[in-house]
C-alpha cells in the first residue's frame, strides 16, 4: 500500500509499550464507526495480526491497520499519540474531516 496512513514515532512507541504490557504483537487497528457528536468516530484495538484485505503501514517496528471501509474515510491520515494536562489520548490527523468535535474521538465528512 501507498504511505496513505502513518504513525508518528510517539504514537508507534505507546503502541508498542501498551502491545508489551499485554503480550500482544505491536499492531493497532483504527477504524470508523457511526456515531460520535459529529456523525463517525474512531477507534482503536490491538490487532492480532493484519487481515488480508487490510492497509498496512509501518512506523519503528509498529503496524498500523486499517480496514477497507474505514480506509475510505481515513486515507491520508496521521496517527499521534498525545500527552496534557487532560490526559493521554492517540489523535487522528484526518485531512478528509470537515468537522470534528473538542474530543478529538469523532469526526464529519
Amino acid at each position: 500500500m501507498a504511505q496513505t496512513l502513518s504513525l508518528t514515532d510517539a504514537a508507534a512507541k505507546r503502541v508498542a509499550w501498551i502491545a508489551e504490557k499485554q503480550g500482544q504483537p505491536a499492531i493497532l487497528r483504527l477504524s470508523v464507526e457511526g456515531g460520535g457528536c459529529s456523525g463517525f468516530q474512531y477507534k482503536f484495538d490491538l490487532a492480532g495480526a493484519p487481515d488480508a484485505d487490510d492497509a498496512v503501514s509501518e512506523t519503528g517496528g509498529v503496524k498500523l491497520v486499517v480496514d477497507p471501509i474505514s480506509l475510505d474515510l481515513v486515507s491520508g491520515s496521521v496517527v499521534d499519540f498525545v500527552e496534557s494536562l487532560g490526559g493521554a489520548a492517540f489523535k487522528v490527523e484526518n485531512p478528509q474531516a470537515a468537522a470534528g468535535c473538542g474530543c478529538g474521538s469523532s469526526f464529519g465528512i
